[in-house]
């Protein structure tokens, strides 16, 4: 059994909403002095279980958004969702972001910092408590978030891969 479960989606399908999660103003030092260009982390989803990031390079700040979001919807994945919440507690890891994900009860709403916020809310995440270890540069935290929904299966799926009844999965 592979543990990479990712579902890529198709954009033509989907009305996107993109969210900005960070931008960054680099300085390249050159004989004439500084020439400066902007960097856009930018996470787009349907709120209905459909999320990816991407990032933008661009001498002004519209342009290098507009690239991250056509950069994330070449990075859509499929993530499970159970009444608002995530199935079950995972930790996501990229580089040094680690991150926690549990499911919370209805009501709680989406408990977690600014760059896995952004994941969340756009993968339609209503109640969720996270915590983000490690790294808070939000590339890692982001890509962190995303490895950690990917790592989601609901039951119906863990029926499926395992070749045995729905009832089965919950009372072993």
């Amino acid at each position: 059994m592979s543990t990479n479960n990712i579902k890529r989606v198709k954009t033509s399908e989907i009305e996107l909403k993109d969210r900005l999660v960070s931008i960054q103003r680099v300085a390249k030092v050159t004989k004439g002095g500084r020439t400066f260009s902007f960097s856009a982390i930018v996470v787009v989803g349907d709120e209905n279980g459909v999320v990816g990031y991407g990032l933008g390079k661009a001498k002004e700040v519209t342009e290098a958004i507009a690239k991250g979001i056509d950069d994330a919807k070449k990075n859509l994945v499929k993530v499970p969702l159970l009444k608002g919440t995530v199935p079950h507690e995972q930790i996501g890891k990229f580089s040094g972001g680690f991150v926690l994900i549990k499911p919370a009860a209805i009501g709680t709403g989406v408990i977690a910092g600014g760059a896995m916020r952004a994941v969340l809310e756009s993968a339609g995440v209503h109640n969720v408590l996270a915590k983000s270890k490690g790294s808070s540069n939000p590339h890692n935290v982001v890509k962190a978030t995303v490895d950690a929904l990917t790592k989601m299966r609901d039951a119906y799926t863990v029926a499926q891969h395992r070749g045995v009844d729905l009832n089965k999965v919950f009372n072993g």
